[in-house]
């Protein structure tokens, strides 16, 4: 039997060393379904964003995939809090996004003023918020209160489950990425 005590210090160290970064990789590993190409991480990561002259309603008006979005945002009276002084990040929904969501669902979240602000706000960070910066998770709170999971993984930028693109737009009062679904805050 090997007795620990028996290790020279610099060969305990370079031990301890192995197994610490063992166990970060290991929990890091199980987050990530399939590896992250190191290429594409690279090249997302330095997308420059699109400079945008107006505010992020303004910005959300010009892009015709964002019209659903702009029309529930409208329906929430949301359009003077995201016009006004920012940063922000919004991760906003295309209308793609929209269409995924059963109309039901849909209907009943755009029938409840409150239930879509709580929804709408889910999608805005008070503060600049990047996708595309790192590899480990990280935690962003939304102005609806709840927190979004961001990170680079093997299906590209992320927020929680849904995929942002590269190319976020900046606007005189902060960021917009596009998603591609709707994130759902958990209902109490």
């Amino acid at each position: 039997m090997f007795k620990l005590a028996r290790l020279s210090n610099p060969v305990l160290r370079r031990l301890t060393q192995a197994v610490a970064a063992t166990s970060i990789l290991m929990a890091i590993a199980p987050a990530q379904a399939a590896p992250v190409n190191l290429g594409a991480y690279l090249s997302c990561r330095h997308t420059q964003l699109t400079e945008f002259p107006g505010t992020i309603v303004d910005a959300a008006l010009a892009t015709p995939q964002l019209s659903t979005l702009v029309s529930l945002v409208v329906a929430a009276d949301l359009t003077g809090p995201l016009s006004g002084k920012g940063p922000l990040t919004v991760f906003a929904p295309t209308n793609d996004a929209f269409a995924k969501v059963p109309g039901p669902l849909l209907d009943l979240i755009g029938s409840d003023p409150k239930l879509l602000t709580k929804v709408l706000t889910y999608h805005v960070t008070s503060g600049q918020a990047d996708p595309r910066r790192s590899l480990i998770q990280s935690q962003v709170t939304t102005l609806q209160g709840q927190t979004l999971f961001l990170a680079y993984d093997a299906d590209g930028a992320s927020v929680n489950q849904s995929v942002a693109t590269c190319k976020g737009v900046k606007t005189t009062n902060g960021t917009v990425w596009l998603i591609d679904s709707v994130l759902l805050p958990q209902f109490k």
